[in-house]
């Protein structure tokens, strides 16, 4: 039986994913093998800060790649552009307008590269986190899919246990997690958040 949140088998169509992060790769690699479709990764993050964290990412990537023999595209690191596209929205809250507009610059590159390498689709591991909002992310991608002609897969992996799976694959092949989501604000509110939960905690 066709569960709720399942996405119909392919027949090895080709699938270009726009990667976050190595452990969010994981469960949606395995996911979309199992169920018939020929997967190239894709990382493009510029919005990550520092570029020291940016490069433990893509060695996570290009690790985990290799061992699942995954092919693998490394995007470029426009972080001026990242910059100047959300620039007006600095002060928004994780999870705001800002994040609204940083998953629209990340899935456009993915969706011109799949029409540029004439893939059958394009998705994005955005949506295992459960605190990325799959329906912005699914309104982007449906304007994107009219505008570049390429279809996008509509997967929420973060359903059927996804971002557990993710979790649990992610300590079987040893790989760094990253505390914060990725740009420089996100880096700023998690810092400020763990200060205050420290001096909660030493005050009880």
């Amino acid at each position: 039986m066709k569960k709720k949140n399942d996405i119909p088998y392919g027949n090895y169509e080709k699938v270009l994913m726009h990667i976050c992060c190595a452990p969010d790769a994981t469960y949606p690699l395995f996911y979309l093998r199992g169920r018939h479709y020929k997967v190239t990764g894709f990382f493009y993050n510029p919005n990550v800060h520092p570029i020291t964290e940016y490069e433990k990412r893509v060695f996570e990537v290009q690790k985990f790649a290799n061992v699942v023999k995954m092919p693998l595209v490394l995007g470029n690191y426009d972080i001026k552009e990242w910059f100047e596209y959300i620039k007006g929205l600095e002060k928004e809250p994780e999870g705001g307008k800002r994040c609204c507009l940083c998953y629209e610059f990340r899935l456009r590159k993915t969706a011109e590269l799949a029409k540029e390498l004439h893939f059958d689709y394009f998705t994005t591991t955005l949506s295992i986190s459960p605190h990325k909002n799959s329906k912005w992310i699914f309104e982007i991608a449906k304007s994107l899919e009219e505008e570049y002609g390429v279809k996008f897969l509509y997967a929420d992996f973060k359903k059927r246990n996804g971002f557990k799976s993710s979790v649990i694959l992610s300590r079987y092949f040893n790989m760094y997690r990253q505390n914060y989501c990725g740009c420089v604000f996100s880096k700023i509110e998690a810092e400020n958040w763990r200060t205050l939960h420290q001096k909660t905690e030493k005050s009880q």
